[in-house]
């Protein structure tokens, strides 16, 4: 089997859908992961507009499940062998908030897809990865820690870059290959959250952000 294979976990909205589309444009197949199942359609809709040669697998899960992500890994296993890539982009960017007035759901909600998804996940996938020369996993910084009001996110997400980090140190030799990229401030829903009456049209798209950063692998 010559086609790469890609999975992209976080892949209904954001960048991890503009990087499902990029690929499966590319000629890549994509197993696209996501909790919304709309989302993904969407994804899959564009793709298809634009006659994309890889095409996507569509598979609507929570990545918090370990059952379910298990299953997947080994469905992924008996189909196709391995991956040549997996691209982590879900997130869950929890309302800004003061150290001290941090709703607990919503850093339970952080550390349970942020952190604990992230080190479920990386045990699942690597064997994927190593089964395919150079397979890659490609990990999104967007360094928040200690700025004010972004505790649970900033936490949680350079919690989550500091694992890739030390994945990225134990694997120089054996592979995989872990990629830690900086995208450029995106027009997301996410960043409108966070800097509510910022001005879009000078942030970068998701789509180009994608572009860019594919290339560079």
């Amino acid at each position: 089997m010559t086609q790469k294979i890609a999975l992209v976990t976080g892949a209904s909205r954001g960048l991890g859908a503009a990087m499902a589309e990029e690929l499966a444009i590319s000629g890549w197949h994509v197993v696209a992961v996501a909790r919304t199942t709309g989302g993904l359609e969407d994804v899959d809709d564009r793709a298809k507009a634009a006659s994309a040669p890889g095409g996507l697998t569509l598979a609507p899960m929570d990545i918090t499940n370990d059952d379910a992500m298990r299953h997947l890994c080994r469905s992924i296993f008996d189909r196709w062998g391995g991956i040549d890539l997996w691209v982590h982009t879900a997130i869950h960017a929890a309302p800004m908030a003061p150290a001290g007035h941090i709703d607990v759901k919503d850093w339970d909600k952080s550390v349970s897809i942020n952190l604990r998804a992230t080190g479920s996940l990386i045990p699942m996938v690597e064997p994927l990865l190593r089964a395919r020369p150079g397979g890659t996993a490609l990990f999104v910084d967007d360094p928040r820690a200690g700025e004010s009001f972004f505790g649970a996110y900033g936490a949680t997400k350079s919690g989550q870059i500091a694992l890739a980090r030390s994945w990225a140190a134990e694997t120089v030799k054996t592979g995989p290959r872990i990629v830690i990229a900086a995208p450029a401030p995106m027009a997301t829903a996410i960043r409108a959250r966070f800097f509510p009456g910022e001005d879009r049209k000078a942030l970068a798209t998701p789509k180009s952000e994608a572009k860019r950063i594919l290339a560079a692998l």
